[in-house]
């Protein structure tokens, strides 16, 4: 928890702004102008209808009347084929049945529902602080302005507060970072704990299947630094690996018996029912592949930070332009920082041994969840045409840590270890909740409501 009086007010200030600037998000952004809003409200509608689960057919995916409705603007004489958007039925449940109750509570409002994205999405705001204040207790600053930037990025936000499995999933992440952190520096945090969180990770999104990976790494990492045996090792890693296995066999056993062995994750017959879908791979004959090299970094620079609806409305006219060169200072100084503190690290080593031993194996759970989020982006483009920074917010709790960290790194140089200044890495970062309210009311509700 927060240790001193002006840590625990600045956390509560953050959580409380989240959930205030989001519940104006969740009712003022149009309806449906949230990537994949309509099947993801379909999934929620056809669990609280018919039960679960939704199966993927043909006829879920329509193109034709997906240009039509996002060049509308979702105007309400077009939706009349609404339901017929179905083309996420073939994700994970878990967040589908939780929704599916309050879509049953409130006869199916779309702001109820949006309402409940936000709140599972506070958890991941929450889970932003414990993480960082895990990686270095010694640090607070960075924790609450790694957990500000968690909440107030503005198309993190706004993902946030739309119909989505994306705040379930990333609650998820956190929560399998801070227990992997808890079981790598004490024995609180038990092997089959990691078992049951990344077995639910398996029934929430395909996208945080990737976290299989860091926590048998984690469990690596442990037995080498206890030095156990290898039958401990082996013992640990069935442990893990049956937990989690026998969970997500549910749903996987599902997909063989309906899809057709091995379609354990209904992702072939995803790919039949959105066949027509642009692919990389045309993209690049038509344009060549430096032209997609190049519109793959930069639309997914800025759809990271900032470009809303169905990525149709983009911030390159927000103060002047100025906004999106803002967003690249801001990461530029955070990494240089990050970088030069870790330099510095390496010179001083003035850590004891075990010390030294438990940070290089948190700095390598956090590179390797990153890395992993970054290679499933960059494999998925080489499929579809998705340049969509928000599939890298499964990482966003280690980039957002990094960022604050480095732009902390750089206010202690420039302005000393002075207690009060250190104040100055949040409160700054907070700053970011009046912009997001200014792009609501100024750029997201006038630019995609109806004509």
């Amino acid at each position: 928890m927060p240790g001193s009086t002006l840590e625990k007010t600045l956390f509560r200030a953050i959580l409380l702004a989240y959930f205030f600037v989001g519940a104006l998000y969740a009712i003022y952004t149009p309806d449906w102008q949230a990537p994949d809003e309509p099947a993801h409200y379909n999934y929620i509608r056809q669990i609280a209808q018919d039960g679960c689960c939704p199966v993927i057919r043909a006829g879920d995916w329509d193109s034709e009347y997906l240009s039509e409705l996002t060049t509308a603007r979702f105007a309400p004489a077009l939706l009349g084929k609404l339901e017929s958007i179905q083309y996420e039925d073939h994700h994970p449940p878990l967040y589908y049945l939780l929704a599916a109750l309050v879509f049953k509570l409130s006869a199916g409002d779309l702001a109820a529902l949006r309402l409940f994205s936000l709140l599972l999405g506070g958890a991941v705001v929450a889970l932003s602080y414990f993480v960082s204040r895990g990686i270095r207790p010694d640090l607070p600053q960075v924790a609450l302005g790694a957990m500000a930037l968690t909440a107030f990025l503005p198309q993190h936000l706004h993902m946030l507060s739309a119909v989505n499995n994306d705040g379930l999933a990333e609650s998820l992440v956190g929560l399998a970072l801070l227990w992997i952190l808890r079981y790598l520096r004490t024995d609180a945090a038990l092997v089959w704990q990691l078992g049951l969180i990344v077995g639910l990770a398996f029934l929430a999104k395909l996208t945080i299947y990737f976290l299989a990976l860091p926590a048998l790494l984690a469990i690596m990492l442990k037995w080498r630094h206890k030095g156990e045996t290898a039958r401990e090792l082996l013992r640990s890693t069935l442990v893990f690996a049956l937990l989690a296995g026998v969970i997500g066999a549910v749903w996987w056993l599902r997909n063989s018996a309906v899809y057709g062995f091995p379609d354990f994750f209904g992702l072939a017959a995803h790919d039949r029912i959105v066949a027509d879908q642009l692919r990389s791979a045309d993209y690049i004959a038509a344009h060549g592949g430096a032209h997609f090299a190049g519109q793959l970094l930069s639309t997914s620079f800025k759809s990271f930070w900032g470009q809303f609806g169905w990525m149709a409305l983009p911030l390159d006219g927000v103060f002047g332009g100025w906004i999106y060169r803002g967003f690249a200072l801001f990461t530029l100084v955070g990494c240089s920082g990050a970088l030069l503190a870790a330099h510095q690290r390496r010179k001083s080593a003035n850590d004891r041994e075990s010390s030294r031993r438990i940070q290089e194996a948190v700095r390598a759970i956090l590179l390797t969840t990153a890395l992993l989020v970054v290679l499933q982006f960059i494999y998925y483009n080489t499929e579809f045409l998705q340049w969509q920074g928000r599939y890298l917010f499964p990482a966003l709790i280690p980039i957002a840590y990094t960022l604050v960290f480095g732009i902390d790194h750089w206010r202690e140089r420039l302005l000393g270890a002075r207690e009060a200044s250190r104040w100055l890495t949040p409160l700054t970062l907070i700053c970011l909740a009046p912009l997001d309210v200014y792009l609501l009311f100024r750029v997201i509700a006038p630019g995609l409501s109806p004509g």
